[in-house]
């Protein structure tokens, strides 16, 4: 999994059947701080993130892993909504 925050939204309005109704969210890589560290990434949301959120996201054969993405052509999921990190005790 991945540590990134959610910085647009991607609207398709044609696209592979399967992927009719899913939240496409555009997701950059980030460190524990929320700063930006690398890729960015086009990711289904599974959760119900928004703009701005810190959030987990897996690419990969992994990101076909949730019941919102079985079986559908994507290569990156947002998993997890980041409410609060600790790294040496501290948040």
């Amino acid at each position: 999994m991945v540590l990134g925050r959610v910085i647009g939204t991607l609207v398709a309005t044609r696209k592979e059947p399967t992927l009719e109704g899913l939240k496409l969210l555009v997701v950059r890589a980030c460190d524990v701080d929320g700063k930006p560290t690398g890729s960015v990434a086009v990711a289904v949301d599974a959760v119900g993130a928004g703009l701005g959120e810190v959030v987990l996201y897996c690419a990969g054969s992994s990101a076909r892993q949730t019941t919102v993405t079985q079986n559908r052509p994507v290569d990156a999921t947002i998993m997890a909504i980041v409410d609060s990190i600790a790294v040496d005790g501290e948040q």
